[in-house]
């Protein structure tokens, strides 16, 4: 699995435990930053402390702030927004650049879906043995 997949992985485990995302803003607001083939992409990370290594190591992001936001409101209000501007979800940028993987929001949104509905038969599977 590459680095960029182990932190995709990551942000999905960690995301479903901390209830919550993490964006970076400054006083302009969030950044979308353009990949070499010019798609634009929010960041995103799935703890406090991954958003805040890429202000501290990152040129482009000194100075921005790492904003909490519930995983409801981001699913609900981000992902519409993100979608109707064409954006892409970054998730758990790292490194010298901040890149990683970029998802779209329906991907997004099928992908917790899909956790969601497990978690769903797991407790269906749990009550039942009960």
């Amino acid at each position: 699995m590459s680095l960029s997949g182990a932190h995709k992985a990551a942000f999905r485990r960690e995301v479903t435990q901390e209830g919550q995302v993490f964006a970076i803003r400054d006083a302009t607001g969030f950044p979308a930053p353009a990949d070499d083939e010019g798609r634009r992409a929010v960041p995103f990370w799935s703890k406090p402390t991954r958003a805040q290594l890429v202000v501290k190591h990152v040129t482009a992001y000194s100075g921005f702030e790492v904003v909490p936001i519930s995983i409801d409101e981001w699913l609900s209000h981000w992902m519409v927004g993100l979608e109707h501007d064409n954006l892409l979800v970054g998730v758990n940028w790292s490194g010298a650049r901040a890149t990683g993987y970029d998802l779209s929001p329906g991907q997004v949104l099928r992908w917790f879906a899909e956790l969601e509905s497990k978690a769903a038969a797991e407790e269906r599977i749990h009550s039942t043995q009960r």
